[in-house]
């Protein structure tokens, strides 16, 4: 019964995304903050950024807030590298500790960002026009940064459900402008009791808005429904395979699908794949071609683990294609105390 009940769930809510997704346009390029859209973590790239129904992870911390309840482990700490396109710098760390009875508590942040950009400025040379010049910087370089500072509280509310929310405030500076904004993430996972199956859903980047001068930029504001199982699970081996599909405010519905196979327990390989991310499908108002959004190809990465009294050690890699430009590589270190 349990069963058919999370498959109704979960078929009720593709329908709501679906009926969303088509009576919406594209949109794309209105919201600002467009860092929050890179995914952060090795793992999460390999698979395609499919992770919203993975349980007891500390990364979820910038997918899932309910994903980093924690059960069988005391803390939880991770550290991710990643050099983006055009070599902007994208880090992240992350730390979570089960509080026994209350919840699982942790604290990260993401920052993105490129120094010494060449700067091209515009100086009027009419005096009259001086008092309306708006760039009042003068150096020969800028900078250009995004940080996010987060918090986040997660507990299982009864034995197979777990719930989520995590507060952030995100801070934007490009040469001598800077601006932020406060946002939250509201996210749950159920445990369906068979195939290690979890059916999830999270709704991300709720709140103000970046406003540069007189121009404000909302923030990349998304609904996710996604599911995990295990079809395959032996004492040394097992496969999972997850599924997201993601609504964003300023785009139509997205499928991310990713493969996890584990051998020996302690050998994890990984691909991925974000369907529909990019695509020449007709725009329902104008009837044109949509343009792509993305990039991004396949995903693919691997990662070995283990545990030395009582702490867990994972080191984590994936490898992203991307179009004209050079693939990304990401680079994570998880550990864990039980």
């Amino acid at each position: 019964m349990n069963i058919l009940k999370s498959a109704c769930v979960l078929v009720v809510a593709l329908l709501v995304l679906v009926d969303v997704g088509t009576a919406q346009d594209r949109k794309a390029g209105l919201t600002g903050a467009a860092f929050l859209k890179v995914a952060v973590g090795a793992r999460a790239a390999a698979l395609g950024s499919a992770v919203t129904a993975l349980p007891n992870d500390v990364n979820q911390m910038f997918f899932n807030p309910a994903g980093i309840a924690l059960k069988d482990e005391k803390l939880q700490a991770t550290f991710n590298y990643n050099k983006w396109i055009a070599d902007l710098n994208h880090n992240s760390a992350a730390v979570s500790y089960n509080l026994e009875g209350i919840g699982t508590i942790g604290v990260g942040f993401i920052q993105f960002g490129v120094t010494g950009i060449e700067a091209d400025r515009d100086i009027p040379l009419d005096p009259l026009l001086i008092p309306y010049q708006i760039d009042e910087a003068t150096s020969p370089t800028y900078d250009y940064s995004d940080i996010a500072v987060q918090a986040t509280f997660s507990r299982y509310v009864i034995d197979r459900l777990a719930l989520g929310v995590t507060v952030k405030g995100i801070f934007q500076s490009i040469d001598d402008q800077s601006v932020s904004a406060v946002a939250f993430d509201f996210g749950s996972i159920y445990h369906v009791g068979v195939l290690d199956w979890t059916i999830a859903a999270r709704f991300n980047n709720l709140g103000s808005d970046l406003k540069y001068y007189d121009i404000a930029f909302g923030l990349p504001l998304q609904f996710t429904i996604g599911t995990a199982l295990s079809p395959l699970k032996g004492e040394n081996a097992s496969l999972m395979v997850a599924l997201d599909a993601t609504k964003p405010q300023d785009g139509p519905i997205y499928m991310f699908g990713g493969l996890e196979v584990k051998v020996l327990n302690m050998i994890a390989l990984r691909g991925g794949y974000k369907f529909n991310y990019s695509g020449t499908s007709e725009s329902p108002s104008t009837g044109a071609d949509a343009i792509n959004t993305t990039i991004e190809g396949f995903s693919a990465g691997a990662g070995v683990g283990t545990t030395l009294d009582g702490l867990k050690i994972g080191v984590d890699y994936s490898f992203t294609q991307m179009d004209i430009l050079d693939a990304a590589h990401r680079f994570t270190v998880t550990i864990g105390l039980k």
